[in-house]
Protein backbone atom coordinates (compact mmCIF):
# COMPACT_ATOMS: atom_id res chain seq x y z
CA UNK A 1 0.00 0.00 0.00
CA UNK A 2 1.69 3.39 -0.50
CA UNK A 3 0.12 6.78 0.25
CA UNK A 4 0.98 10.39 -1.00
CA UNK A 5 1.26 12.62 2.22
CA UNK A 6 1.88 16.53 2.45
CA UNK A 7 4.48 17.99 4.74
CA UNK A 8 5.66 21.41 4.58
CA UNK A 9 4.58 22.66 1.36
CA UNK A 10 5.88 19.07 -0.11
CA UNK A 11 4.34 15.99 -1.53
CA UNK A 12 5.66 12.90 -0.51
CA UNK A 13 4.68 8.97 -1.94
CA UNK A 14 5.54 6.58 0.99
CA UNK A 15 5.11 2.85 1.53
CA UNK A 16 5.40 0.71 4.56
CA UNK A 17 9.56 0.86 5.65
CA UNK A 18 10.25 3.53 3.44
CA UNK A 19 13.12 6.20 4.45
CA UNK A 20 12.15 9.86 3.97
CA UNK A 21 14.15 12.90 4.28
CA UNK A 22 11.76 15.88 5.90
CA UNK A 23 12.33 19.17 6.99
CA UNK A 24 13.84 19.61 10.36
CA UNK A 25 11.60 19.22 13.43
CA UNK A 26 13.28 19.86 16.13
CA UNK A 27 10.66 19.36 18.35
CA UNK A 28 11.36 15.39 18.02
CA UNK A 29 14.05 13.31 19.20
CA UNK A 30 15.48 10.14 18.00
CA UNK A 31 13.36 7.35 18.04
CA UNK A 32 9.90 9.30 18.68
CA UNK A 33 6.67 8.90 16.47
CA UNK A 34 5.49 11.12 13.96
CA UNK A 35 2.20 11.50 12.65
CA UNK A 36 0.91 13.02 9.33
CA UNK A 37 -2.82 13.38 8.93
CA UNK A 38 -2.83 14.85 5.33
CA UNK A 39 -2.90 12.35 3.31
CA UNK A 40 -3.87 13.24 -0.12
CA UNK A 41 -4.04 10.31 -2.08
CA UNK A 42 -3.87 6.15 -1.01
CA UNK A 43 -3.98 2.46 -2.39
CA UNK A 44 -2.40 -0.36 -3.45
CA UNK A 45 -2.17 -2.68 -6.71
CA UNK A 46 -6.09 -3.25 -6.73
CA UNK A 47 -7.57 0.08 -5.96
CA UNK A 48 -7.29 3.63 -4.80
CA UNK A 49 -8.59 6.41 -3.03
CA UNK A 50 -8.21 10.26 -3.74
CA UNK A 51 -9.16 12.95 -1.04
CA UNK A 52 -10.80 16.26 -1.44
CA UNK A 53 -8.53 17.66 -0.91
CA UNK A 54 -7.48 15.28 1.86
CA UNK A 55 -9.08 11.59 2.98
CA UNK A 56 -10.49 12.06 6.18
CA UNK A 57 -9.32 9.72 8.65
CA UNK A 58 -6.36 8.33 7.23
CA UNK A 59 -3.10 8.33 9.15
CA UNK A 60 0.97 7.58 8.43
CA UNK A 61 2.83 6.72 11.78
CA UNK A 62 6.62 6.86 11.20
CA UNK A 63 9.45 6.99 13.01
CA UNK A 64 12.79 9.15 13.72
CA UNK A 65 15.68 7.71 12.40
CA UNK A 66 17.68 10.32 12.90
CA UNK A 67 17.05 14.08 14.27
CA UNK A 68 18.71 16.46 12.41
CA UNK A 69 20.95 16.14 9.25
CA UNK A 70 22.22 18.43 6.83
CA UNK A 71 21.83 18.09 3.33
CA UNK A 72 24.35 18.85 0.62
CA UNK A 73 25.78 22.24 0.01
CA UNK A 74 24.04 24.30 -2.30
CA UNK A 75 26.39 27.05 -4.30
CA UNK A 76 24.55 30.16 -5.05
CA UNK A 77 26.83 32.38 -7.00
CA UNK A 78 25.90 35.61 -9.31
CA UNK A 79 27.79 37.37 -12.45
CA UNK A 80 28.24 40.22 -14.62
CA UNK A 81 30.29 40.19 -17.26
CA UNK A 82 32.61 42.62 -17.61
CA UNK A 83 31.34 44.47 -14.88
CA UNK A 84 33.99 43.43 -11.80
CA UNK A 85 30.93 41.79 -9.93
CA UNK A 86 30.90 39.03 -8.12
CA UNK A 87 28.80 37.40 -5.68
CA UNK A 88 28.96 33.67 -3.74
CA UNK A 89 26.50 32.28 -1.27
CA UNK A 90 25.84 29.02 -0.15
CA UNK A 91 23.19 27.16 1.88
CA UNK A 92 23.41 23.70 3.88
CA UNK A 93 19.73 22.54 4.45
CA UNK A 94 18.90 20.83 7.62
CA UNK A 95 16.53 17.35 7.63
CA UNK A 96 15.35 15.22 9.87
CA UNK A 97 15.36 11.31 8.77
CA UNK A 98 12.18 9.27 9.16
CA UNK A 99 11.37 5.66 8.57
CA UNK A 100 7.52 4.86 7.54
CA UNK A 101 5.98 2.13 10.30
CA UNK A 102 2.19 2.22 9.40
CA UNK A 103 -0.39 3.69 7.11
CA UNK A 104 -4.21 3.64 7.94
CA UNK A 105 -7.18 4.61 5.65
CA UNK A 106 -10.96 3.64 6.07
CA UNK A 107 -11.74 0.99 3.75
CA UNK A 108 -8.58 -0.38 3.04
CA UNK A 109 -6.37 -2.61 5.55
CA UNK A 110 -3.90 -1.33 7.69
CA UNK A 111 -0.49 -2.06 6.81
CA UNK A 112 2.16 -1.88 9.57
CA UNK A 113 5.90 -2.71 10.26
CA UNK A 114 6.46 -6.14 11.63
CA UNK A 115 7.46 -5.41 15.40
CA UNK A 116 10.97 -7.15 15.03
CA UNK A 117 12.03 -4.96 12.40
Amino acid sequence: MFAIIEDGGRQYRVQVGAKLEIDLRSDVQGGDSVRFDRILAAGDSAAGKIGQPVISGAVVEAKVVEQDFRGPKLEVGKFRRRKGYIRHNGHTQRYTRIQVTSIAVPGFDTVTTPANS
